[in-house]
């Protein structure tokens, strides 16, 4: 038997905007996304998409909801608690729906004075990651394992390279272009 979703009453106008409230007083929202989350619960049809626009209007003059805000405030919690590069980043603000003009300010004034190798190391740290060790294959997989983690994290190739040196990886000499931009 399957599970039958709950039927709650479509909002209206003031309703929306209590939900909207309540939603951002639990966790910041980018436009896009709060837009969607009330799509869920404003009344379909024209009626509920101007209540929409009017709840995302009353907000964006409150104050409260801000896509700017949001993408600095997201680029710099990720910098400092996950300690994931600028391009983990971008790839999180471009899925929560945020402009490429806003995104790329954002990643601009957050990672300005970022050392990338630093960050690469303290995201190891963070992550526990272990040097390589063992006999040669088994340092081979370790290190590519290490180099797929890093990637995922957002750090540029240049980066991970200085790193895996650093840990005394044997890597083979590859000419590398550093595609940050």
């Amino acid at each position: 038997m399957p599970f039958a979703k709950s039927t709650k009453p479509p909002l209206d106008y003031p309703g929306l905007l209590d939900h909207a409230v309540r939603s951002l007083a639990s966790r910041m929202k980018s436009e896009r996304d709060l837009r969607h989350r009330l799509s869920l619960r404003a009344e379909p049809g024209e009626d509920g998409h101007q209540d929409i626009e009017k709840v995302v209007a009353k907000l964006k003059e409150l104050g409260y909801l801000s896509d700017e805000r949001f993408a600095a405030d997201f680029s710099r919690l990720r910098r400092d608690n996950e300690k994931h590069g600028q391009r983990r980043v971008q790839q999180g603000l471009m899925q929560k729906g945020i402009p490429q003009p806003i995104a790329k300010e954002a990643l601009g004034a957050a990672y300005e004075d970022v050392d990338e190798v630093a960050l690469a190391r303290d995201y190891i740290a963070r992550k526990r990651m272990k040097p390589p060790a063992g006999d040669r294959d088994q340092k081979q997989k370790e290190t590519a394992k290490a180099m797929r983690r890093l990637i995922a994290a957002g750090f540029t190739t240049k980066t991970i390279w200085k790193v895996l040196r650093d840990w005394g990886s044997e890597l083979e000499e590859v000419d590398l272009i550093d595609d940050a931009g």
